[in-house]
């Protein structure tokens, strides 16, 4: 089935889907530097432009709309200012309605941060959900955390809503059951003996004594909040955030070898290893740092995505599968 990616970032949810077996035709995303990354990763067309100006006849048909529109509007780390968003980002949800109105995909997928569905008392959600409902769709959404879906040491909580046309295909569908953690955060560390000196803490910066006394192995990760350090006792990642590129201590912190010149911050290619993307995934060398970081905290767990796509790939195969069923039956 052919799949249509929307606010695709750097294509993380169209990862997913591909391992799962689906195919991903078109993709928007309005990110200069996130294109970059997406056309040196995927073949599929690329549509760098505002959504606002893509009309839906310029897409090209698809079954499943995948979108992780933006959540700064409804985050924590942003204004939890939802529709009424200044920046225009929490009526982009409205865009997408206008072309899965003209488009019919059988299956939507949306992606978010967990307070989409307390934001406004929960008026904001609710809107969304009866949007889905009014143009035909059965809708099941779930708040899974990565740490216990995806295998991934990440204490990463998002909000998936599911969604089809076929009443059939949602009765089957179920979200993926939790499943143990096994990656450790030493699975995801590149080679210290590799790691260029610039991502290390030195005695310049300000706060540098208070991160030796802090600081001190690699199996907890740290952060640096303005006047402490607060330490991930979960030995878990903590949430990765686009403001990692903005500048600031935002990115974690650890202490691989335990000495005080050793505290370092995780390296663009690590925050992309907490995202469960692959090792060969292409980060384009032109690309800053700054911006690296902002891709990985903007993206998604893939093997999150991954398991809920299989899901729906069972989801809609009721009769064949009814079919295999019964030819089994008459051998």
């Amino acid at each position: 089935m052919k799949c249509a990616s929307f606010f695709a970032g750097v294509g993380g949810i169209d990862l997913g889907f591909d391992k799962a077996g689906f195919e991903t035709i078109y993709a928007n995303e309005l990110d200069k530097f996130a294109v970059e990354t997406i056309r040196a990763n995927f073949n599929f067309y690329v549509d760098h432009r505002d959504i606002n100006d893509v009309d839906a006849s310029e897409i090209p048909d698809f079954d499943i709309m995948l979108a992780g529109f933006p959540c700064q509007a409804f985050s924590v780390a942003g204004y939890r200012q939802g529709f009424e968003d200044e920046k225009g980002r929490g009526n982009l949800y409205f865009e997408l309605e206008r072309i899965f109105n003209e488009k019919k995909p059988a299956v939507i997928l949306l992606e978010n941060v967990k307070n989409l569905v307390s934001h406004d008392q929960g008026n904001t959600f609710k809107v969304i959900l009866e949007s889905l409902k009014n143009h035909g769709y059965h809708v099941k959404y779930k708040v899974l955390n990565a740490s216990e879906y995806g295998n991934t040491p990440q204490n990463r909580e998002r909000i998936y809503v599911v969604c089809f046309k076929d009443i059939k295909a949602h009765e089957k569908f179920n979200f993926p059951e939790a499943i143990p953690l096994e990656t450790k955060i030493s699975d995801l560390l590149e080679d210290e003996a590799n790691i260029d000196k610039k991502y290390f803490y030195t005695e310049k910066t300000p706060f540098f004594n208070q991160l030796v006394e802090d600081i001190k192995d690699a199996e907890t990760l740290y952060q640096w909040r303005r006047q402490y350090v607060r330490a991930n006792k979960s030995n878990m990642c903590p949430t990765l955030t686009a403001n990692m590129g903005t500048g600031g201590h935002n990115v974690p912190l650890l202490n691989v070898q335990g000495k005080a010149d050793t505290i370092r911050k995780l390296t663009p290619r690590e925050c992309f290893n907490f995202q469960g993307f692959p090792k060969d995934f292409i980060l384009p060398q032109q690309t800053s740092n700054a911006n690296l970081y902002k891709q990985a905290g903007n993206s998604v767990v893939v093997p999150v995505i991954e398991r809920i796509a299989l899901e729906i790939r069972k989801a809609l195969n009721i009769k064949k599968e009814k079919t295999e069923s019964l030819q089994i039956e008459l051998l």
